[in-house]
């Protein structure tokens, strides 16, 4: 597929942008390289992006612009780690252990009429660092690049294009908007953002939304050439009430496993209950199948349930089951003959210090069939992280 004149240029403007990053990231680096030791750093990158905000939101006042930021900074130990002291190559977030690291820390600008709307946000951590370890380097720091225009005065019905959050999941790669502090091993495994063009629609009533889009390919920002077709998706997202939504979303198109082209058919469904103000309940399952070759294909699947507590204003809690299933190692290799079937428990407890802090911990276990976990079959993991969102 040929990236279209609107992604192009979305694009091109992501690029301009990302110098200015880069430089300012190398700044920041040079001043937190003074200080030898990893929490003092992290505690001179949280100062700088503070000071940033700061600057941004004398801007925003009184403008169709606004401005966000975000960091967070984490800390991991596991009771089974790789060689490199990192969680298994499934996990994409907070997958450093042993080291306070930033996961992810961006700012954002958004310009927004009643017939336009644009996105711009450029980021730095270790999500950026695993996740988008395939694009090449300009693309790595984009979290956002993208346009929108109305197509109808009286219908609420949008087109957008460029780099945008992932239509898949009820996860995304910011923690802090999630009830977990680690993301299911579902949200790793499927896309956490997309390029290329969305036609969506909401009806008056805002009670359901219903997408179309044309893709560059599973989760990618720079279109891969050996692709000779686009790829598409789906969504279909309903909300009889407001404590009640049901989406269902699926993926059709390539991706390559083992350096080997591979038609990809893929479904997300997930219902999120909020049954009183202070319990809720959210249910996912994911399924997908890779055609890679005429003698060789294979499906993957994977359940999760989450329930969240909030205890009161400041405290909440979560407990999630998951299951994940990859018998033919389409998504997760191993050096077993049988695949991976893992099993996942975790509990999570939320602290609101204040308007925009949030500190997270977490405990989760990781039961597989197989050596996922250096030469274990299981894993016991402590993770807390320190959340400012501005």
């Amino acid at each position: 597929m040929r990236n279209t004149t609107a992604v192009n240029t979305v694009l091109a403007s992501a690029r301009f942008l990302n110098k200015s990053w880069v430089q300012y990231q190398e700044k920041v680096v040079q001043i937190s390289s003074l200080f030898p030791f990893t929490l003092v750093k992290i505690s001179v990158l949280f100062l700088f992006f503070i000071g940033t905000n700061l600057a941004l939101a004398q801007i925003q006042k009184n403008s169709r612009f606004t401005f966000n930021a975000y960091a967070e900074a984490y800390y991991a130990n596991a009771t089974s780690f790789s060689a490199a002291k990192t969680l298994p190559e499934y996990i994409y977030n907070h997958k450093k252990g042993q080291e306070a690291s930033i996961n992810l820390a961006f700012v954002k600008v958004n310009y927004q009429t009643k017939r336009f709307r644009s996105n711009v946000a450029l980021m730095a951590g270790d999500y950026s660092r695993y996740n988008l370890s395939a694009e090449p380097n300009w693309a790595k720091p984009i979290l956002e690049a993208n346009v929108g225009v109305k197509l109808s005065n009286k219908k609420n019905l949008w087109l957008d294009a460029g780099v945008m959050p992932s239509h898949i999941g009820f996860e995304s790669a910011i923690s802090a908007d999630c009830w977990t502090l680690t993301r299911s091993i579902l949200a790793e495994n499927s896309p956490y953002f997309e390029t290329g063009i969305k036609l969506s629609y909401t009806n008056p009533s805002e009670k359901w939304n219903v997408a179309a889009l044309v893709l560059n390919g599973w989760q990618r920002i720079n279109f891969v050439k050996e692709f000779k077709n686009p790829s598409y998706g789906f969504q279909f997202n309903y909300k009889p009430k407001t404590n009640l939504q049901f989406n269902y979303s699926n993926f059709i198109g390539y991706n390559f496993i083992e350096n080997q082209q591979s038609l990809r058919h893929f479904h997300n469904l997930y219902t999120i209950y909020e049954y009183t103000e202070k319990v809720g309940f959210t249910f996912g399952f994911d399924i997908g199948n890779d055609k890679i070759s005429n003698s060789k294909s294979g499906i993957w699947y994977s359940p999760v349930g989450i329930a969240r507590i909030k205890i009161n204003s400041k405290f909440k809690t979560a407990f999630r089951t998951e299951f994940y299933s990859d018998k033919n190692q389409l998504i997760i290799p191993t050096a077993s003959n049988t695949g991976s079937q893992i099993l996942g428990v975790s509990s999570n407890l939320d602290y609101q210090m204040g308007e925009n802090w949030l500190w997270r911990m977490e405990i989760k276990n990781f039961e597989s069939n197989t050596a996922l976990f250096g030469t274990k079959n299981s894993t016991y993991c402590f993770i807390t992280s320190l959340v400012v969102k501005l």
